[in-house]
């Protein structure tokens, strides 16, 4: 880790959904400097290769060391999913990504043993939150689901009405069935359909949301290493496509802290 503790944390996505986890972080450590890189010329990650997640991993990686951050933070469950172990290889920076948190808050809280999770095709296809989950609780019973037509709707605004609602209930309905008590939502965009994700499940399951976690997490590793700062505290936000849309819909996300953003090449 960087001995500067006036370094940023870096934090990047596919798009917009990492916002959410910069929204907790803020609320974590609003005196630190935090970099977004939002991929949104590649977005969705979600649907694509490992392979191809870990190449557009490896890019943003390195835009954000080139920006002296002291932590990078992988706001996204798909890249995390895959792309962590050649992240980490590349740098000696601590790279933290938003499953491993998860996992960690959904085994303490689970009562019955029974935990679910719902994330992109990429996320569920890679095992990476049932290996996370059974490498802490063997004995858990999981269900997972992918549910790939969430991340389009909340990227138009769609978290509310009869479209997002029967998309919902459509991909949750067995779930809610299946007696877990615990859903881990695995795609950082699914906190803002919270009420309805809520509303499908019943009040007897709790949902796990990564970025409160992976907050958390960020906040301890560097309490413990000493590098936490004392005051100030900016934010700066780079796409890799078009300004506008990123603000308009960031804006959804964090109200008018998301003013601008800036566009980078690649």
């Amino acid at each position: 880790m960087t001995s500067d503790r006036d370094g940023a944390i870096g934090i990047f996505d596919s798009g917009v959904g990492g916002l959410t986890v910069l929204d907790a972080i803020l609320r974590a450590l609003p005196h630190e400097d935090l970099v977004y890189l939002g991929d949104t010329g590649r977005a969705p990650y979600g649907t694509k290769s490992a392979e191809t997640v870990t190449r557009y991993s490896i890019e943003n990686l390195d835009f954000l060391l080139e920006k002296g951050v002291k932590m990078v933070v992988v706001a996204c469950n798909s890249a995390s999913s895959v792309a962590l172990d050649a992240l980490r290889a590349r740098t000696d920076v601590p790279v933290v990504g938003v499953i491993e948190p998860g996992a960690r808050a959904a085994v303490a809280r689970t009562r019955s043993g029974k935990v679910g999770v719902i994330g992109t095709e990429a996320t569920i296809a890679s095992g990476a939150y049932t290996r996370a989950l059974r490498a802490l609780a063997p004995r858990l019973e999981l269900y997972t689901r992918a549910c790939p037509l969430l991340v389009p709707l909340t990227e138009e605004g769609w978290t509310d009405g009869p479209v997002a609602r029967g998309a919902v209930d459509t991909y949750l309905g067995s779930l809610a069935r299946s007696g877990i008590d615990v859903l881990i939502l695995g795609c950082t965009h699914y906190p803002l359909l919270r009420p309805l994700i809520a509303a499908a499940m019943g009040a007897d399951v709790a949902l796990v949301d990564s970025a409160d976690e992976t907050a958390r997490e960020v906040a301890a590793r560097l309490g413990e290493s000493g590098l936490a700062r004392g005051g100030g505290g900016s934010t700066s936000f780079f796409v890799t496509d078009v300004p506008d849309r990123f603000v308009r819909i960031g804006q959804r996300f964090l109200g008018a802290r998301v003013e601008s953003a800036v566009r980078i090449e690649r």
